[in-house]
């Protein structure tokens, strides 16, 4: 795998022929990036929590369970996607 750079973005290439393209902020904000969200199970001082987080990974809340933070993505009109 090399890695190189081309109009500020990094490039990974592989010689996968059916490696997938690299796509831009501005090209997933074209997507609806904005309207995207995840959760991810964290721990915060010890205790257990919830991260909300937008589609290109910035922290964006946390809370206590699983359903109030699909509740707040909901609530903010935007979309929760499951995180692979």
């Amino acid at each position: 795998m090399r890695v190189t750079t081309q109009n500020g973005r990094v490039l990974l290439q592989n010689d996968v022929v059916n490696a997938a393209p690299v796509i831009s902020t501005s090209e997933l904000r074209g997507l609806g990036m904005e309207s995207v969200a995840y959760i991810r199970a964290v721990e915060v001082e010890g205790e257990a929590g919830f991260a909300i987080h937008a589609a290109d990974g910035t922290p964006m809340a946390v809370t206590e369970d699983r359903e109030t933070a699909i509740n707040a993505i909901l609530q903010h009109e935007m979309m929760p996607v499951p995180l692979h």
